[in-house]
């Protein structure tokens, strides 16, 4: 990593955050092997078939919960301050430079100059800034809230925006890409969330639960991108159902692979495979004011109880890599690959347990597959590993429509996944810190949250690899959340779509931008 000494005069310039970055499209910007390197062409309809979507998703980026919304969003209708490219490299999008000052503690942001939004508005500092705001105050439930707790003003200065922050923040720019935070047209400080922005497609149609439909934005700024004449995204919660679609021609591209069946799917003419190494975790977060969850001695206990190995070649057929609790994922620059995810020991859960005053346990998982593919298999495992701990699962099959918005936080313990951030920070303020509205668990840590504010303002690469390595540790060992691996991102899709030399690997289906970068050949 490339970094300023503390105390340095010198800004923080687009340049010097975009090195800073260098080390993680470096490990992520692996050879795709499928990709065929053509001269786009412009037409045709892509058809996706998601694995996510429910019946109470909004078009509100406050309630993005699922990769139905990001996709639509990322990729389709709406565009960025920044943006995170093909390479996993930080990048400009609405704003074409920023740069802070001396302590990253204010970020100044250019706007991009004559980019409409679908209604023709002219994109704004000032509509940057109210969909900044949009996401902030005491009773914000948004997914950014969490990252935004830091800024303290935001202003709007001609062609300008300025954020100011309650502390240095090397990382912020970073954090502007973050899905839940599109621009979005604004009037005198409030946003339009009708799903009008300023992307490659125009949204047409939107049932939540069943379908997307757009047509391409014919005045889009980037004339290098958005190639399909119309995108029809259709919901398909069953992996198997998904793949019968993709091998049927009903849909064009899949996420969401079963790794059980993957090699057999990418063995069919026609059909390409594309698996890469991501930062996408699977987790079983509890509540800790349920109990027994409450107590570190029965979490840890938990954590003892599952075989994470058999989880992972059972469940992941190897399409993905050992977690250890914590979701820092090996393609991130600061994995502290020095802290070895908990052993499989009964022996050992049984020793927490009677730390907490417990012989044996008997506890419901309230699982789906909505969560992740194999998640009802991966709970029926887990059962199995805990009963010699004297740990008794009830695995309890939830419904898929509605999981997130009834089952996740809301039940003691559950499934859940989170897709990779670029930073570190965006993660553990998103999911860990005490006050952050999407922490799922209700943990909170007074030693993790400082060590969280000073990551942000330490410049310093090597101070920064310590202070990050601890936080892994604390959520490791106290937190409340199992994560037993890290999933490849799992795609498969007709090879009549082309697309460039490489794809990015920090979310599903090329950054959940491919409706934007891919074409048919």
């Amino acid at each position: 990593m490339v970094g300023l000494p503390t105390g340095s005069s010198r800004e923080l310039t687009r340049r010097s955050v975009l090195a800073i970055g260098g080390s993680i499209g470096a490990v992520l910007a692996l050879p795709s092997g499928f990709a065929r390197a053509q001269t786009p062409s412009r037409g045709g309809v892509l058809r996706v078939g998601s694995a996510h979507g429910a019946s109470t998703d909004s078009l509100d980026p406050a309630t993005y919960s699922n990769g139905f919304q990001t996709f639509l969003a990322l990729g389709g209708i709406h565009n960025y301050i920044t943006a995170i490219d093909e390479r996993n490299e930080l990048a400009p999008e609405l704003a074409e430079e920023w740069s802070s000052n001396a302590d990253a503690s204010v970020w100044t942001f250019k706007v991009r100059p004559g980019v409409a939004f679908h209604n023709g508005k002219t994109v704004t500092a000032a509509d940057m800034a109210a969909s900044i705001d949009h996401h902030r105050g005491p009773d914000s439930k948004s997914g950014a809230a969490g990252i935004l707790k830091q800024v303290t003003e935001i202003k709007a200065d001609g062609d300008r925006l300025v954020v100011t922050l309650e502390g240095p923040n090397a990382d912020f720019a970073y954090l502007m890409s973050e899905a839940q935070i599109p621009v979005l047209a604004s009037v005198d400080g409030k946003v339009d969330v009708t799903g009008v922005g300023a992307g490659g497609y125009v949204l047409k149609e939107f049932e939540p639960g069943v379908r997307a439909q757009l047509a391409r934005n014919e005045n889009y700024w980037k004339t290098d991108r958005a190639w399909f004449d119309a995108v029809e995204m259709l919901v398909i919660a069953d992996p198997t159902a998904r793949q019968a679609a993709l091998m049927s021609g009903r849909v064009d591209l899949i996420d969401r692979v079963d790794p059980k069946t993957a090699k057999l799917l990418g063995g069919r003419d026609g059909i390409v495979m594309n698996s890469k190494p991501s930062g996408t975790h699977y987790a079983l977060p509890m509540r800790v004011e349920a109990a027994p969850f409450g107590d570190v001695n029965v979490r840890l206990a938990l954590k003892h109880a599952l075989n994470r190995e058999e989880v992972l070649e059972k469940i992941l057929g190897g399409y993905g890599m050992l977690g250890n609790d914590q979701p820092i994922s090996p393609v991130n620059r600061y994995h502290a690959d020095d802290l070895e995810p908990f052993a499989y020991d009964p022996d050992k859960a049984r020793h927490y347990l009677k730390q907490a005053g417990q012989e044996s346990l008997s506890l419901s998982l309230s699982v789906s597959d909505a969560a992740f593919v194999g998640a009802v298999d991966m709970a029926t495992l887990y059962r199995e590993h805990a009963a010699p701990a004297g740990i008794d699962i009830k695995v309890v099959r939830e419904p898929a429509d509605g999981y997130w918005s009834d089952v996740w936080t809301k039940k003691p313990w559950c499934a859940s996944y989170w897709t990779g951030r670029p930073v570190e920070d965006q993660l553990f303020s998103t999911i860990y810190a005490g006050d952050a509205p999407w922490n799922d668990t209700g943990w909170s840590n007074e030693r993790f949250d400082k060590l969280m504010l000073e990551g942000r303002r330490t410049i310093d690469a090597a101070l920064r690899r310590e202070i990050y390595r601890e936080m892994q540790q604390i959520v490791r060992d106290d937190a409340a959340t199992i994560i037993p691996m890290f999933a490849n991102s799992m795609d498969a899709y007709t090879d009549k779509l082309a697309h460039g030399t490489e794809v990015a690997g920090n979310r599903e289906m090329d950054g959940n931008r491919a409706m934007e970068r891919w074409w048919f050949a």
